[in-house]
């Protein structure tokens, strides 16, 4: 097969990268597209950084498997643990989210003051503090860990009393710091977007890397001469490692597309 009309690979630790993968249906509606999450395991954000690597070359092997002619891995719990690992080891391009996070994030900030929530492994990794500031020194960045959010949004609990109640506890301190702009540093909490909005009020910017992360795949198809020709729409296929069912009422409320073929697989054995 030619390289160009080989499918994108897409990988998180569960429904979460959906918020990525959906900028890259936008912006290039044309490629196919192969999705794991990793249902069964998910959250990976308070798992030890070997368990996290261990699960993160699982699911490397089973779209290499596919024959995907890039990865993209939509965690930034991954990308802020073991992203180098992965690019070393990949036949094809890796990328992760961090880096266009970062970018959009510098971008976003009018006073330089900028709040970071994410999983407790991302928020410890400090990645994100270390990538903005190669952007630009002169940013105050106050991090903070919401391990609850990332099952809030696997439940589909978005924009009820219990999402919002949540987001209120761990969100009010950040606001103290008189933030502009809060860095969604994990791919399931864009879904949670209207309730944090909700709480952190209409002059904070929210940041996440989804668009980014899109036009950094865009780049590198174009300079590796992969992007596909063909004018027809691409196909995307989905694989999960447990509960479809749920995958699938949460994905399609969100992506406002169909998600089907969905496959259940064992990433330790496919």
């Amino acid at each position: 097969m030619d390289d160009r009309n080989k499918p994108i690979g897409v990988f998180d630790s569960g429904i979460g990268g959906l918020t990525v993968a959906g900028e890259i249906m936008k912006l290039l509606p044309n490629e196919d597209i192969i999705y794991f999450g990793d249902t069964a395991r998910v959250p990976y954000g308070s798992k030890s950084p070997e368990v996290v690597t261990q699960f993160a070359f699982e699911g490397l092997r089973f779209l290499i498997r596919q024959d995907v002619k890039l990865i993209v891995v939509a965690c930034n719990t991954i990308s802020a643990t073991c992203l180098d690992e992965l690019c070393k080891s990949s036949p094809v391009p890796v990328i992760g989210v961090i880096e266009p996070g970062a970018r959009a994030a510098a971008k976003a900030t009018k006073n330089n003051t900028v709040g970071v929530i994410g999983t407790e492994r991302t928020v410890k990794s400090g990645a994100y503090e270390n990538a903005i500031h190669r952007l630009n020194d002169r940013v105050n960045i106050y991090a903070k860990a919401c391990p609850l959010f990332v099952p809030l949004v696997e439940e589909g609990w978005l924009e009820n009393e219990a999402a919002f109640y949540t987001a209120r506890i761990y969100l009010e301190p950040l606001k103290e710091f008189k933030i502009d702009t809060l860095v969604l540093a994990c791919t399931h909490y864009p879904l949670l977007k209207k309730t944090l909005q909700r709480v952190m009020g209409p002059n904070v910017k929210l940041v996440d890397s989804g668009e980014e992360t899109a036009i950094e795949v865009q780049r590198i198809l174009r300079e590796k001469d992969l992007e596909k020709k063909s004018e027809v729409l691409g196909f995307h296929q989905y694989f999960v490692s447990d509960n479809p069912t749920k995958f699938v009422r949460v994905g399609e409320n969100f992506l406002k597309r169909p998600i089907d073929p969905i496959n259940v697989i064992d990433p330790q054995i496919n």
